[in-house]
């Protein structure tokens, strides 16, 4: 093989780790721009330690350290950072996988404990002052809002103490004002069981590319290091 054909080759390695952490940094961008306009996501808090929008910021952070290494000690061809690399960043692939399949259980037994959380977020947002829960109150109104329903099952859920954001057409300042008659639990069911999916499918995405990065780095960093053309 001839020595630009060696040295095309040698080149690549850190530009593929730099590719790892260019998707890194997209994930963790994603993931920060997901959490400063998340919706909704103090209405169901069994699933708040796997929300998604702080899952795809930890692992994003995560892969662009380790993949970091990757890129250094491609240009300085360090044996030790890149064999560090390697392990750190198989272990990562790892445990991305462990959590796409967790994302993408978790999609499908929504049904066990959502219905009881939107309940409770429900009745502390009935019981509450104006002023109390914002949190809960502003995400139960963005969501009734936008999917044009009221309450959990209906509108019944909300006993004498129907909020504006289930107003269907003004006027809304009188009352009785006209309602939403479609509660809010398949809906809200459907656009949480999506973001799961999603955030485990681009995990899976995001392993295939650190996967085909190892499957060429390994070999080349082997051969260069068996031959002694580099990697000390």
């Amino acid at each position: 093989m001839n020595r630009s054909c060696l040295n095309f080759l040698k080149d690549m390695v850190p530009f593929l780790h730099f590719v790892c952490w260019l998707c890194g940094g997209f994930v963790l961008g994603f993931g920060i721009f997901q959490s400063m306009n998340s919706r909704f996501a103090y209405l169901v808090t069994t699933f708040w330690p796997i929300y998604p929008a702080n899952t795809l910021v930890v692992t994003g952070t995560i892969v662009m350290c380790v993949c970091y290494i990757g890129v250094l000690g491609g240009m300085k061809e360090s044996r030790c950072m890149l064999i560090n690399f390697f392990i750190l960043l198989f272990i990562l692939m790892l445990v991305e996988l462990a959590m796409a399949c967790v994302f993408l259980v978790f999609s499908k037994k929504i049904d066990t404990y959502f219905e009881k959380d939107l309940m409770q977020s429900l009745e502390i947002y009935r019981m509450s002052s104006p002023e109390g829960n914002k949190t809960i109150r502003d995400d139960f109104d963005a969501a009734q809002h936008l999917f044009k329903c009221c309450g959990v099952h209906g509108v019944a859920d909300w006993k004498d103490n129907i909020p504006l954001s289930c107003c269907k057409k003004d006027p809304c300042n009188v009352v009785p004002f006209s309602t939403w008659q479609e509660g809010c639990l398949v809906k809200l069911k459907d656009w949480f069981a999506h973001n799961y999916r999603s955030t485990g499918s681009g995990v899976v995405t995001m392993f295939i590319i650190q996967f085909l990065c190892l499957c060429f780095t390994v070999p080349v960093f082997c051969s260069f290091t068996r031959q002694g053309l580099g990697y000390k």
